[in-house]
């Protein structure tokens, strides 16, 4: 399935604080919530102490945009989904207009794990996050966190919060407060490679 996809118009869409998604029968279509969901980049963030002792042992490798179409088919592998073909053809467009990535773990030559998001500015919006190997996709989280911090990015935009984001530290603010900080986020020039 190929489908023209209009780069620019889909980045002011998120540029809004809107995004994307599948519904039931795969018709795609923009979204907001009236309780964003941001991943703190501060001292706030919080990860598992078991995790720790995974990233001591430097279990898992990570790389960029290595296996970005296969991170993409690793977050929609799921039973029920709000990533349609659609959908991973507009990531596709996004990753070669060189705003959307895959955050990936991996152990030797397989890939364990990933983030896939989008970049605009100081903004990094979290698509979705799969593993295939246990702690994989949590060893993404924490590492994707160093480098946005590296990288001085303002913001990480989980969109909806869920418990397995609870556990990193995520927390709900409301939808004039997340306006407010993608405005000022978007303005700062960071790159994310």
């Amino acid at each position: 399935m190929n489908i023209d996809v209009d780069v620019t118009a889909i980045i002011d869409g998120y540029s809004q604080g809107y995004f994307l998604m599948a519904d039931d029968d795969d018709v795609l279509g923009w979204y907001s919530s009236n309780q964003r969901t941001l991943i703190p980049l501060d001292e706030r963030f919080r990860y598992p102490k078991s995790l720790q002792r995974v990233l001591n042992q430097n279990r898992f490798s990570v790389k960029i945009n290595r296996a970005f179409e296969s991170v993409c088919h690793g977050c929609a592998d799921r039973e029920t989904t709000w990533i349609s073909e659609e959908l991973q053809q507009v990531y596709l467009a996004l990753y070669k207009a060189g705003y959307a990535y895959s955050f990936e773990t991996w152990q030797g030559n397989e890939l364990a794990g990933g983030i896939l998001g989008i970049a605009i500015g100081g903004v990094f919006i979290g698509e979705s996050m799969f593993y295939r190997i246990s702690n994989g996709s949590k060893t993404a989280m924490v590492k994707l966190v160093e480098h946005l911090r590296n990288r001085g990015y303002m913001l990480f935009d989980a969109q909806l919060q869920n418990p397995h984001l609870e556990r990193f530290g995520s927390y709900i603010i409301k939808p004039s407060e997340y306006r407010l900080l993608l405005r000022t986020a978007i303005k700062k020039q960071c790159n994310f490679l």
